[in-house]
């Protein structure tokens, strides 16, 4: 194919109208929040609900999970359905979520309403993904998600503070500030003649959620997952056009930039979970200190991330691949061998930068395989990002062990 990423974005099936990069970035942030907003105040969750810690680590999981599930399925509909209902039935999960964990009186009902959250806010995301019709406005999209995420803890705790922890599991509503804006912009329905693939969604589904399971329980998920894909290659075979399209499905260049995204995740998560105790080794700070320190590399990742993600449409892609993997790799060395804070802290910005500007990067890329399956192709892509964010502190934690 010889039409440029920056040129195939700009001709997507997404290109009635604009919604400013400013919404875009508001309809995506949010969804940080959600995932990093609560891990300074579970202490506080729990001794409130009267459970230990690692039931309050539910709500966070619970959000996990719908991130990750919702991301393939919210594409599948943006695909068939439109911005327009995907916006209806997202904007109606995180409202609906953020009143569960408002008013939920029990552990059990705010899990519900944390993963009610994360499914609406997986949508929002992935329809802000598919507006932006440039490298340059994906950059400003995936910048907000690692900008937003590093200050999230922070933000979470302060709101805690002046409001309650149940106002910081709230914290993902506020996307629902753009949805306005984002529906002006109305991407055409799939045409009628296929009926929605009903079984090639739950395998998905199931899928998803047997690997998001394999660092709590390997064994079984990973059965579930080798068994899962089988089924789905069986389904992609009675099925090409299906939920999962075998078009993407057999691509070994979309495979091979979500193989690489799924890489770059890995590693900066990996980093992200490892740098405190390093940290900590390194200078003897408290954990707030570490906590508070920990917000320049990341926030400098993931701003420098828009500038990258901007330049790429100039650049040949496998060189832009290569840099970001060239990143990734020297953050991956230098962490765990540095022998000076400031080192440490470099090497944790390259890895915030690489897998920002990669997820932007390559959710371009994507784009231009397979145009027709946009939205499914970057719901994808964002679904390896997920689980790299499940992955890399499970890989950090055996390796410590």
């Amino acid at each position: 194919m010889t039409t440029s990423p920056d040129r195939a974005a700009a001709v997507s099936p997404a290109r009635a109208g604009r919604v400013g990069a400013p919404w875009l970035a508001l309809l995506a942030g949010p969804l940080s929040l959600g995932i990093a907003g609560p891990a300074l105040v579970l202490g506080e969750v729990a001794g409130d609900l009267g459970v230990g810690i690692p039931a309050a680590t539910w709500l966070v999981t619970a959000f996990g999970w719908g991130v990750a599930v919702g991301t393939p399925l919210m594409a599948g509909l943006l695909a068939r359905r439109g911005v327009r209902a995907v916006l209806a039935v997202c904007g109606l999960l995180v409202a609906a979520g953020a009143l569960i964990v408002v008013a939920g009186p029990a552990l059990p009902l705010l899990v519900v309403g944390s993963a009610a959250q994360a499914l609406g806010c997986a949508g929002l995301t992935v329809t802000a993904m598919n507006l932006a019709d440039s490298a340059r406005r994906m950059g400003i999209v995936t910048a907000s998600l690692a900008v937003v995420g590093s200050v999230s803890p922070l933000a979470g705790q302060v709101v805690a503070d002046l409001a309650s922890w149940r106002a910081t599991l709230a914290l993902p509503v506020v996307s629902l500030l753009a949805v306005p804006a984002a529906a002006r912009r109305a991407m055409p329905p799939e045409p009628p003649g296929s009926r929605f693939d009903v079984p090639g969604a739950a395998l998905v589904t199931a899928l998803v959620t047997a690997l998001v399971a394999v660092p709590h329980w390997p064994a079984p998920a990973a059965v579930a997952a080798v068994v899962t894909v089988l089924l789905l290659i069986v389904r992609l075979r009675a099925r090409p056009d299906g939920f999962l399209p075998a078009a993407l499905a057999r691509s070994p260049r979309f495979l091979g930039l979500c193989g690489v995204g799924l890489a770059l995740a890995v590693v900066n998560f990996g980093i992200l979970y490892a740098a405190p105790t390093l940290l900590a080794r390194h200078t003897g700070w408290t954990p707030a200190q570490i906590g508070t320190v920990m917000v320049a590399p990341y926030l400098l990742g993931g701003a420098l991330s828009w500038l990258v993600v901007a330049a790429s449409g100039r650049m040949r892609p496998g060189v832009v691949t290569a840099l970001l993997i060239g990143a990734a790799t020297a953050a991956t060395v230098v962490v765990p061998f540095a022998g000076a804070t400031p080192v440490l802290l470099a090497g944790m910005a390259a890895g915030s930068l690489a897998a920002a500007s990669g997820q932007g990067v390559f959710a371009v890329y994507v784009g231009a395989v397979a145009e027709e399956h946009r939205p499914t192709a970057v719901g994808l892509l964002n679904l390896c990002y997920l689980l790299g964010a499940a992955f890399g502190p499970a890989i950090t934690a055996l390796m410590s062990a």
